[in-house]
């Protein structure tokens, strides 16, 4: 893990939750040492909480900003290994900035800084030492196939589960609200995600008059959960950014040898020793491991 990598994808503006999510997922899993990230696409799509195809869209959008590059990679038996993704930690993503699929390079490459002007794409060299975007020929080697389909049996007892949360006197279309809710599941939403969304509505409007909670099966049909989807996917990103600036404001009392390093835990020095922001000559210097 790389403490930088983190605090840049925290940093990014103008991307959506679960976007967001994707980069900081993937700034986790950077090594600052040898500046190589690559998670295999399953453990990305479990550390996000979301399907493959969803993760794959995801990764496009990030691709088409100028943020990360994927590059294809083999494995010792001449088939396919996981891919190598390379963060470019010198683009910042302004809040006005969306994805460009025509003009400004082969990846959008004009975005802004932080400063709020324009900065051109730095294309560092690929892994195999060339340098520029992705070829289609890598760009098509990337592309993964769809994580199958929960067995249907699965799939409707998992939607059973999401809709008992859902207010007991305002349930009708169970069949349809099944439907709907599976639907959801198949574009890559994950049933805890589903699940936390009608728990959210049933808190929020339980101060409603009962006229005003909507009926179940129109709330599913009417996609009003994807508005508690994403306000729990923004949170999720919020929370990854406040503990990566907290580990900065730790790394920086040990750093210091600050008098508050006393109340740093065993588990806050083993998460800056993994995201290398102090080493351990400095811990041991500020007087915290012997």
């Amino acid at each position: 893990m790389s403490g930088l990598a983190l605090i840049w994808a925290a940093n990014v503006k103008g991307l959506k939750p679960a976007t967001k999510i994707v980069l900081i997922q993937l700034a986790d899993f950077h090594n600052k040492g040898t500046g190589q990230c690559n998670p295999s696409a399953q453990r990305l799509a479990d550390e996000c909480e979301m399907g493959r195809a969803t993760l794959f869209r995801h990764l496009t959008t990030l691709e088409e900003c100028g943020l990360v590059t994927r590059h294809a990679r083999g494995d010792n038996d001449g088939g396919r290994g996981s891919n190598q993704y390379e963060l470019h930690l010198d683009i910042t993503l302004g809040p006005s900035a969306r994805p460009k699929s025509e003009g400004g390079g082969p990846a959008g490459a004009a975005s802004q800084n932080e400063m709020g002007g324009n900065v051109s794409k730095k294309r560092g060299k690929s892994p195999n030492g060339e340098t520029g975007a992705v070829s289609n020929r890598d760009r098509n080697l990337t592309t993964e196939p769809k994580k199958e389909p929960l067995p249907r049996k699965c799939e409707e007892e998992e939607a059973e589960r999401i809709l008992e949360a859902y207010p007991a006197d305002r349930l009708r279309g169970k069949a349809a609200c099944i439907v709907q809710i599976e639907k959801a599941m198949n574009e890559g939403i994950s049933p805890e995600d589903l699940q936390q969304a009608v728990k959210a509505y049933a808190i929020e409007s339980a101060g409603y008059t009962r006229s005003k909670v909507c009926f179940s099966d129109n709330w599913f049909k009417s996609g009003r959960w994807r508005t508690y989807v994403e306000g729990i996917a923004k949170s999720r990103v919020q929370l990854k950014a406040k503990e990566a600036e907290m580990l900065v404001g730790l790394a920086n009392w040990v750093t210091g040898k600050h008098a508050l390093c006393r109340h740093i835990t065993p588990g806050q020095i083993d998460a800056l020793l993994a995201a290398e922001l102090v080493t351990q000559e400095q811990i041991q210097a500020a007087g915290l491991r012997s």
